[in-house]
């Protein structure tokens, strides 16, 4: 299949394109074959974000992840149980949901962040909070590579653990996995840091 046959499709009496051929290019890598699924589904997908998430910014960041998810796992996709676009509105859903689990987690930590006391001198709470992440920066970079990078991602590209595993091309058992040990083993050592400075 060239590039030229999903530009334009050949198109049945009813003028829309001939699905067959737009999946089997699209299936087999075909660039111009995405352009055409993208042409025909972002709509529908920017709308259901936007329904969701009531926010434009968010929904086109949603579309955006939707379809290079769709790219990515095209190989993924089995024409036999369902239409194309059947597929890409599940992969819309999931998306979806993770932007509102990583809105609720943005939220629960601003919540977290303001219910914190204020202490009386600035000067002290500065020189306190360099120390707190100088311990918490030295304790990080004990982790194993794998669980670092999955905490990274977690907690500075606020990514959903799915997220990390489409990043990573890891399963998700796996970054799953790295998080729990990753998170177990800093609490740990923090512990002990922290009880060994206010001794």
């Amino acid at each position: 299949m060239n590039m030229s046959e999903c530009a334009a499709p050949a198109a049945p009496p009813t003028g829309q394109p001939d699905d067959e051929e737009l999946v089997r290019g699209f299936l087999a890598g075909d660039e111009a074959c995405l352009a055409a699924v993208y042409r025909r589904w972002s709509a529908l997908v920017h709308t259901l974000a936007w329904r969701s998430l009531g926010d434009v910014k968010e929904a086109e960041d949603v579309t955006q992840q939707v379809f290079l998810g769709v790219w990515s796992g095209r190989r993924g996709y089995r024409p036999e149980r369902g239409p194309l676009v059947g597929w890409i509105v599940g992969i819309a859903r999931h998306r979806i949901a993770d932007a509102l689990a990583a809105r609720t987690r943005r939220s629960r930590l601003v919540a977290a962040v303001d219910s914190w006391p204020v202490r009386a001198d600035p000067a002290d709470e500065r020189l306190e909070g360099a120390l707190d992440r100088l311990v918490v920066r030295a304790e990080f970079a004990k982790l194993a590579s794998a669980q670092q990078r999955v905490l990274r991602l977690a907690f500075y590209e606020d990514l959903s653990q799915s997220q990390i595993a489409e990043r990573t091309g890891w399963p998700l058992g796996t970054v799953k996995s790295h998080a729990r040990r990753g998170l177990y083993r800093l609490r740990r050592e923090l512990e002990v840091a922290f009880d060994a400075e206010a001794v």
